[in-house]
């Protein structure tokens, strides 16, 4: 049974006309998600343009003049409940400059669409889209095979663009890839199943999504409490109390269990888990409780709380996989905050190690500097320990940002390696 409080995030990718804006557009239309002033706002500009029905590319292009100029930027998020699932879309424009708020909208998502044209088949932008999404470990890909009616609904057509994919993707890391043959133009398997493919026996694209397993993406092996702030009570019931307050970050916690405060190693055994209005026997991911322990440790922000028997890699020499967010590049040994959990620490970039050529998915020797979009793997040096796991294992404590001393801006978002 699935939790119809539980939320999935999901992203979409696919190069310039290739239906994206349609697609959420379909999505949204066919599932009711409209409000009646929006679906009205829409009639009347899809009537000015000329277009005999409603043009659904328009539900996601946001902003009225970007509409009137028909171009879509940055990540729009958009907001949409079923019956069975609440969803939030991080719609992501797909050209090459934009790689930067791929990675920003695709880094918290659940799962990720890949528009493929099914008349182009696998091109470089879908490949690029591909290696980002398995580079920021997003457990569930679907490869929308798009505009099938424009290839007469043939099987034969959407088996190319299959093995086109799957050749591709047996290099990349991802658990699990599925394939929807569709037309978000008609809506042939998008909340509808299509009349024209009776050749597919997979369910449509929202049937999938309200019905994917998610609850097995969060790391639930490893615990990890990065404390935000320390709460310090004198009142009827809460005397003396001192308790560390924070989300938990990935794995499970009990009362009694024996836990080690990092970075100082300092151990203790759990007293108790308050939640907002009650105690508690266990908390997990993603909750926020505050902690109580049995012995009076000094413990500030961005410390962590881990199981004594497992924990994290405290370093201050981190190898992270780096995409470059800022206009301005990256400085020869210039100083930056480091955002993790929620440790804050000074940090420099002391070797770029390889970029990646985002066309080509090759390793380019050349370490000059970082220009914005570039992604790169790259050593940095903080000025104290950070509690890291890698990316691979836990997306929330393998991940990092950088900020720019001089600006206040966020320059950068890392993966540790």
């Amino acid at each position: 049974m699935i939790d119809n409080n539980q939320l999935l995030r999901f992203t979409t990718a696919g190069s310039v006309d290739d239906g994206k804006s349609t697609l959420i557009g379909r999505l949204l239309y066919d599932s009711k998600s409209i409000f009646e002033d929006q679906l009205e706002s829409i009639e009347n500009t899809s009537k000015k343009k000329g277009h005999n029905g409603v043009d659904l590319a328009l539900f996601t292009d946001g902003l009225r003049d970007e509409r009137e100029q028909g171009i879509t930027i940055d990540v729009a998020y958009r907001y949409f409940t079923t019956p069975k699932r609440k969803f939030i879309i991080a719609d992501t424009p797909g050209h090459i400059q934009y790689t930067r708020n791929m990675v920003t909208g695709a880094s918290t998502a659940n799962a990720a669409l890949i528009l493929v044209d099914a008349r182009h088949g696998v091109i470089e932008q879908t490949k690029r889209h591909a290696f980002i999404a398995s580079l920021l470990q997003i457990p569930h890909l679907i490869v929308c095979i798009n505009k099938m009616d424009l290839v007469d609904f043939k099987e034969d057509a959407y088996n190319k663009v299959l093995n086109q994919f799957e050749e591709f993707s047996s290099k990349l890391l991802v658990k699990d890839v599925r394939f929807i043959p569709m037309s978000a133009l008609l809506g042939d398997n998008v909340v509808n199943r299509s009349k024209n493919m009776d050749w597919y026996q997979g369910a449509p694209l929202l049937h999938t999504l309200e019905t994917m397993h998610i609850s097995s993406d969060i790391n639930k092996v490893d615990a990890r409490f990065p404390v935000q702030t320390v709460l310090k009570y004198q009142r009827e019931g809460f005397i003396d109390y001192r308790g560390y307050a924070g989300r938990i970050s990935s794995g499970v916690f009990r009362k009694g269990d024996d836990v080690t405060v990092m970075p100082s190693g300092f151990t203790s055994k759990i007293k108790s888990i308050d939640a907002y209005d009650k105690e508690l026997d266990e908390a997990y991911a993603p909750m926020s409780v505050s902690i109580t322990l049995e012995d009076d440790i000094d413990i500030s922000r961005g410390d962590m709380i881990v199981r004594s028997n497992n924990r994290p890699e405290a370093s201050q020499d981190i190898e992270v996989m780096l995409c470059w967010l800022n206009n301005a590049p990256s400085k020869p040994r210039a100083k930056y905050s480091v955002f993790h959990t929620s440790n804050q620490q000074k940090a420099i970039i002391k070797d770029i190690v390889y970029k990646i050529d985002i066309n080509s998915l090759r390793r380019k020797e050349e370490k000059v500097e970082l220009k914005m979009n570039e992604i790169a793997k790259v050593k940095i040096r903080t000025t104290k320990p950070l509690m890291v796991d890698s990316y691979r294992k836990n997306r929330t404590t393998g991940s990092i940002i950088l900020v720019d001393d001089a600006t206040n801006e966020t320059v950068a978002a890392g993966m540790v390696v």
